[in-house]
């Protein structure tokens, strides 16, 4: 097989991102430190049928978006996020559905001498596979440590590197020895492209009862700051005509005014005695109830007077 030549090359790859620009309209923007060639092969398999994956030179990436604005000038807003190593997995289906396609393909990884530490990494207490001779480590590290049947106990849990730090060479020898691997690497989503839109990937959390209940709330501002300075909105009508409704009851209570709505109020207001027929209706059950256990009491009660009067004149 002839392999292309350089200009070659560059002509397809710009011809394939055009392409996909235009026929996907949802992407990723995703990180690709410390993710190898079998990974990658392994995320492009798990993504095949509801992604493809793109990756690519930085220069030749902007140098497509640029001379594919005319057409999508939306596409301009990706050019400040595409720094250092980023890709592009390109999508039309459901953003979180493939998203967690993307972040379920994660490999556990040894640390290594200076490398930034995404997590917290802790060393549990315990005895080790180590042997006296491995003291220095410990030492060099200030771990507590003491020798239990020929080898090393670590006496209280270690915090041994800090999120966002950088590994010492101490750090990473003491964890390959222990045959720790405390991190573990995949595709990290930077910003997420939806027809024109760029947005934080944390915004996919965001569920519909989030959406609703903030809805809400907003209106339920809108109401009461209406009513309050006395303009009327649609969010605040409702409450006003319940609020006039109530004013035109209190006029006809005071008034000969009557109308349908106003007759019940009207009717208990001239019997007050009306008020209180629904307090023995449902007090009748728990009466009818009581009155057996009260029955069965008594007898009790006279049975033991009977057998002290009988006990004391016999």
């Amino acid at each position: 097989m002839v392999k292309e030549d350089k200009s070659s090359w560059k002509a397809n790859y710009f011809i394939k991102i055009t392409q996909l620009l235009d026929e996907y309209p949802k992407a990723f923007l995703v990180n690709v430190d410390n993710v190898g060639s079998k990974q990658m092969q392994q995320i492009r398999i798990a993504l095949r049928g509801s992604g493809v994956v793109l990756m690519g030179k930085n220069t030749m990436i902007r140098k497509a978006i640029r001379g594919h604005l005319e057409n999508n000038p939306a596409l301009e807003k990706f050019l400040p996020h595409i720094r250092q190593n980023v890709g592009f997995v390109f999508c039309k289906g459901d953003l979180p559905e493939v998203r967690e396609k993307i972040l379920s393909n994660k490999v556990a990884a040894p640390a290594k001498a200076g490398a930034l530490a995404p997590i917290d990494v802790f060393v549990p207490k315990g005895v080790t596979p180590l042997g006296p001779e491995k003291t220095s480590f410990f030492q060099a590290l200030s771990i507590t440590t003491k020798i239990a049947r020929g080898c090393i106990e670590i006496l209280n849990d270690v915090h041994l590197i800090k999120v966002n730090t950088r590994v010492g060479a101490s750090e990473a020898t003491l964890l390959n020895m222990l045959k720790i691997s405390p991190f573990s690497y995949g595709l990290r989503i930077l910003q997420v492209y939806d027809n024109g839109s760029i947005y934080d990937p944390s915004i996919l959390d965001i569920t519909d009862d989030q959406l609703i209940q903030s809805f809400m709330s907003g209106v339920c501002n809108v109401a009461a700051t209406s009513l309050a300075i006395g303009y009327p909105t649609v969010a605040s009508a409702p409450h006003s005509i319940v609020n006039g409704f109530k004013n035109v009851l209190a006029v006809a209570a005071e008034t000969d005014i009557t109308f349908k709505e106003a007759e019940q109020m009207k009717a208990y207001l001239a019997d007050p005695s009306a008020f209180a027929c629904a307090a023995p209706v449902a007090a009748a059950p728990a009466a009818a109830a009581a009155a057996p256990a009260a029955k069965e009491a008594e007898p009790e009660e006279e049975d033991s007077d009977d057998d002290m009067g009988l006990g004391l004149f016999d």
